[in-house]
């Protein structure tokens, strides 16, 4: 294996570590968007969940 085989191998790791970089972050935000997204469609609306401030509680 020459120098120049080993200045590829180092540019194509570089390259799949940018990329990688690049890719994991948004699926990350893609997934904690969509488990949001499914928590709140679980939850009660929050104005089902509040009493009506005009109304009298003992």
């Amino acid at each position: 294996m020459s120098y120049r085989d080993y200045v590829i191998a180092a540019y194509v790791v570089f390259a799949i570590v940018l990329l990688w970089d690049f890719v994991v972050p948004k699926l990350q935000v893609r997934a904690a968007l969509r488990a949001a997204r499914l928590r709140a469609s679980r939850t009660i609306p929050r104005t089902a969940a509040r009493p009506d401030p005009m109304e009298l509680e003992r």
